[in-house]
């Protein structure tokens, strides 16, 4: 009775500062700047292909450190990880605007997918910890969407600040609000404290203990993670190309995708209610099978119009989806082992978001774009068989429990 209570009571504005504040303060320096990494790299001297190798470091500092991330939220807890990450992080971005070299922008850059990848996961286990079940998806669809809200924010402040300050300035902002991120997740309760100590007590479960227990979750459910994550990454690795293709302006293709973006933003509760009401599945499937069914429609879009419908389409998929992956891990997590489980799921997620490009960039090399786009959509439909057959039983185990 205790717990039904405790559910019914629960209201996430009760734990929106703590929960959502800096993700929302992050998420908006980072997305200020992503956008300017390319250009920073191009000031220092690098060519396109080097400066394109800086912006690449994120996405590859966030890969090497999932598993070590993981141990480290084990053994000081989410609070203190948070606030770690955050102060790492300013770090970075500071050497990032005072640095004189590509060499060390691109350490900088490393340093900071890794800092990244250290706060998401902290930032998912407190809301396991802190959220009933009954409002767990709503919870972390809108951790989700509080990301995006900040990506979408930050770039409109990081082009005042360059228009004003210069290119820097951008990184200035990024370490500011890392420190704002710090200090707000100072002020978090150590949900996992008693936990930790008991874990500590009985000695520390190894990151590769923890996976080879739970390899088949990983194996099924987490190929899940990687479709649905490497489907997110086709929309910003294969729409621009396609766009420029058809002969779209850059400009045009920008507005386009902000208007992706702020679909994404409108659509990112809905998917969480659904998920709570309805079962994961109905918001896993769409997120793949927009993306195949967009992509199958690219080589008949030809215009502005036809290209933004297609954006539109899985933009609606991709904002239902908002916090999808989190949901799944939270809902296949252990309760021993938690961290250390959860920076495998983060591992499967980022193979997926660096694997897809490179599919997309296979096939382009090898085939015409129209090939290549359908080819794209075929793999998607078999990915979208794949999600509905496995997050459906991972549904079927939730209602049976």
């Amino acid at each position: 009775m205790s717990a039904t209570r405790a559910e019914t009571d629960f209201r996430l504005r009760d734990v929106a500062l703590s929960a959502y504040g800096p993700t929302i303060v992050s998420s908006t320096g980072y997305g200020a700047v992503m956008p300017v990494l390319a250009l920073r790299a191009r000031d220092l001297g690098a060519d396109v292909s080097t400066a394109a190798a800086v912006v690449a470091a994120l996405g590859v500092g966030m890969l090497i450190a999932s598993l070590p991330a993981s141990a480290l939220v084990a053994r000081v807890g989410e609070r203190r990880a948070l606030v770690g990450a955050g102060l790492v992080d300013a770090v970075a971005m500071v050497l990032g605007a005072v640095a004189g070299s590509v060499l060390l922008l691109g350490l900088a850059v490393l340093v900071s997918g890794m800092t990244w990848t250290t706060f998401l996961m902290a930032r998912q286990g407190f809301m396991i910890d802190v959220v009933p079940f009954s409002h767990r998806a709503r919870a972390l669809s809108t951790l989700g969407g509080s990301h995006r809200v900040g990506v979408f924010v930050g770039p409109l402040l990081g082009a005042g600040l360059i228009a004003v300050a210069g290119l820097g300035s951008v990184f200035v902002l990024a370490a500011a609000a890392s420190l704002a991120a710090a200090a707000l997740a100072w002020r978090m309760p150590d949900l996992g404290s008693e936990r930790r100590e008991a874990q500590r007590a009985r000695g520390h479960l190894g990151v590769w203990r923890v996976l080879a227990q739970h390899r088949r979750v990983l194996l099924t459910l987490g190929v899940v993670v990687a479709v649905i994550s490497a489907s997110r990454s086709v929309r910003t690795g294969l729409l621009p190309l396609w766009a420029d293709h058809v002969g779209i302006s850059p400009s045009t293709t920008s507005l386009i995708f902000a208007l992706a973006g702020a679909i994404d933003i409108l659509f990112f509760y809905p998917g969480g209610w659904l998920m709570d009401h309805r079962g994961r599945t109905v918001v896993a499937v769409p997120v793949v099978l927009t993306v195949a069914v967009g992509a199958l429609l690219l080589p008949l879009a030809t215009s502005a119009w036809s290209v933004a419908a297609v954006v539109v389409l899985i933009a609606v998929g991709n904002g239902l989806g908002s916090g999808i992956v989190m949901v799944l891990g939270a809902d296949a997590a252990p309760v021993e082992g938690r961290a250390q489980f959860l920076g495998g799921w983060r591992l499967c997620g980022d193979v997926g978001l660096s694997g897809g490009p490179l599919v997309v960039s296979a096939l382009a090399a090898l085939a015409p774009l129209a090939v290549a786009c359908v080819a794209v959509g075929l793999l998607g439909l078999a990915g979208t068989a794949w999600t509905a057959y496995w997050v459906g039983r991972e549904d079927q185990r939730i209602r049976r429990s």
